[in-house]
């Protein structure tokens, strides 16, 4: 089977986690800047770790409304879709991932500080893990 990318879109930097080829568990990757690149350097990302499935994650406020952050990842999202195609990209909800991947950092000793480099793939392993573990259901 082919692996799982999860993508946890930021204003500077964007989250990335991938799958095993069983689609079991999430593995971070390096954090990629968000600029001029990105779209580039995701797909290339696609092709080498043999990705079928794209996950964007979209975050909304807790009330479950579109924010500014939401409609940058929408606007990664359709980027994505039309530069990966024919691959199957899709949007999951994420909130609060990147508050649950600071409690998990930070219960692995890391201080806040050593924290920025990590968060946003922390926050893309969660969110991608949880899509996982939904379409396991």
């Amino acid at each position: 089977m082919a692996r799982v990318l999860g993508l946890d879109p930021g204003t500077r930097r964007c989250g990335v986690a991938i799958s095993d080829s069983a689609r079991t568990m999430a593995f971070p990757r390096e954090a990629l800047a968000v600029d001029g690149t990105l779209v580039e350097t995701i797909r290339r990302a696609v092709d080498e770790e043999s990705v079928d499935l794209v996950v964007v994650g979209r975050p909304l406020s807790l009330a479950g409304v579109a924010t500014a952050s939401t409609d940058l990842a929408d606007e990664l999202f359709a980027k994505l879709a039309q530069a990966l195609a024919p691959r199957e990209v899709i949007q999951f909800d994420e909130r609060l991932t990147t508050v649950e991947a600071g409690r998990s950092l930070s219960g692995a000793g890391h201080r806040q500080r050593a924290q920025r480099a990590r968060i946003d793939s922390a926050a893309a392993v969660v969110m991608l893990q949880s899509f996982l573990e939904g379409s396991r259901a």
